[in-house]
C-alpha cells in the first residue's frame, strides 16, 4: 500500500487525540514529550478533554512559541506547577502506602471522608466559592492569545449541562474557564458557565471527539493517547472498585462510539469525497499502558511529584515501543485495530 500524498519530504501529518483522567493525565505529558522528539511527525490538530485539553493547549502554545523544546519545556513547568499546588493537599498517600510503593489515595482518611461527604454534599455545598488552583496555573502557564493564532488546530470539548451535548472549543474561544470546563466533574466542581450556559467534563460527551479531526484536519492518521482502560480484568466488587469501572466505561463509551463508526465506515463506505469518506480513510494508532488498568480512580489526585514523574517516564517509554514498532506504518495503514472494536458481544 502507497503512503498518502500527506507523507510527504519525509515527513508524516498526524493528529493526536488526547483523553482526560485527571493526574494519570502526565502519562500523556510523556507521551507527547518522546513525539516531539520527532521531527519528522508533523502534528496538524489536537482534540483533548479535560487533563488532554490542558496537555493540548500547553503544547500548542510552547510550539507556538518556537517549536518542540519550548513546547517540552512548558508541559514539564505545567505539571510541576499542579505538583506544588497539591503540596499542601490533604490528599496525601498514607505513610504505609508510600512504605509499600503504592501510588493509591484510597486508604487515606481525609480521602475517604471527602468520598463519602462527596455522595451527600454536593460542590456548592463543600466549596460555595468555586475556587480551583488550576485556574491560575493556566493562567500563568498558557499565552491563550498565542494559543488563539497558532497553526495546530486545537478542539477542547466540554459537556453542557442543560442540553447533555459536547461543545468542541476552538483555538481562538480557549480561556482558563473553557479547559476547566472540559475537567469539570460534577461531584468535585462546581459547573463552568461559558457564554451563559453551563458545562461539565468534557468526558461525557467526548473523550477525546474525533469527530473535528475528520471533518477540520486533512490529515488521516489519528495518534490515539488513551489513558483510561477499555478493558479490565475481572469484576469490581467493593464500591469504589464499582465507581471507578463505572467512571470508566461512561468515560469510553463516546470515543468507542466514534471508533465503531469509523470501523463501520471502512467496511461499507463507497470512494469518494463525502464525509463518510473521509471517515473510513483515517487511520487509527493508539499509545498506552498496562500500568493504567493498576491504578484507581483516587490516583487520579494524585499530584505527587514522584507519581507525575513514574507516569511521565512511563508515557515515553510508552512512546517509544509504539515508533519502534510503528514508525513505518505511520502514513500507510492504521496499527490499532478498530474493527474488533465493532464485535459487540
Amino acid at each position: 500500500m502507497n503512503p498518502d500524498p500527506e507523507r510527504g519530504g519525509g515527513q508524516v501529518l498526524v493528529d493526536l487525540a488526547l483523553q482526560g483522567g485527571g493526574a494519570h493525565g502526565a502519562f500523556t505529558w510523556g507521551v507527547l514529550d518522546r513525539l516531539l522528539d520527532e521531527p519528522w511527525l508533523c502534528i496538524e490538530g489536537i482534540s483533548g478533554t479535560s487533563a488532554g485539553a490542558m496537555n493540548a493547549a500547553i503544547l500548542v502554545d510552547g510550539y507556538a512559541e518556537g517549536g518542540a523544546e519550548p513546547a517540552k519545556a512548558r508541559l514539564e513547568l505545567f505539571w510541576q506547577s499542579v505538583s506544588r499546588a497539591a503540596l499542601l493537599s490533604a490528599f496525601r498517600r498514607t505513610p504505609l502506602d508510600v512504605m509499600l510503593g503504592r501510588w493509591t489515595i484510597d486508604t487515606s482518611p481525609i480521602f475517604i471522608a471527602f468520598d463519602l461527604a462527596a455522595r451527600v454534599f454536593s460542590p456548592y455545598d463543600l466549596n460555595p466559592r468555586g475556587a480551583n488552583p488550576l485556574r491560575e496555573i493556566l493562567a500563568e502557564c498558557i499565552d491563550f492569545k498565542r494559543v488563539a493564532n497558532a497553526a495546530i488546530k486545537l478542539f477542547v470539548t466540554a459537556t453542557n449541562v442543560r442540553t447533555g451535548r459536547g461543545r468542541v472549543f476552538h483555538n481562538a474561544e480557549l480561556t482558563p474557564d473553557v479547559l476547566l470546563a472540559s475537567a469539570c466533574l460534577p461531584t468535585l466542581f462546581q459547573a463552568i458557565e461559558i457564554d451563559g450556559e453551563a458545562y461539565w467534563d468534557g468526558g461525557y460527551a467526548g473523550n477525546p471527539t474525533i469527530t473535528p479531526l475528520v471533518r477540520e484536519c486533512i490529515s488521516s492518521n489519528t495518534i490515539l493517547v488513551q489513558v483510561n482502560p477499555v478493558d479490565r480484568p475481572g469484576t469490581p466488587r467493593s464500591a469504589r472498585e464499582i465507581l471507578n469501572r463505572i467512571n470508566e466505561v461512561s468515560f469510553n463509551a463516546p470515543l468507542l462510539k466514534e471508533l465503531r463508526m469509523i470501523a463501520v465506515l471502512q467496511q461499507a463506505s463507497d470512494p469518494g469525497h463525502s464525509e463518510g469518506a473521509r471517515w473510513a480513510k483515517m487511520r487509527i494508532h493508539r499509545i498506552a499502558s498496562e500500568i493504567m488498568t493498576e491504578l484507581g480512580y483516587s490516583s487520579k489526585l494524585n499530584a505527587e511529584w514522584d507519581f507525575l514523574c513514574m507516569l511521565r517516564d512511563e508515557g515515553r517509554r510508552s512512546a517509544e515501543a509504539f515508533l519502534t514498532a510503528h514508525t513505518a506504518d505511520l502514513g500507510v495503514r492504521s496499527t490499532f485495530d478498530v474493527a474488533a472494536l465493532g464485535e459487540l458481544s
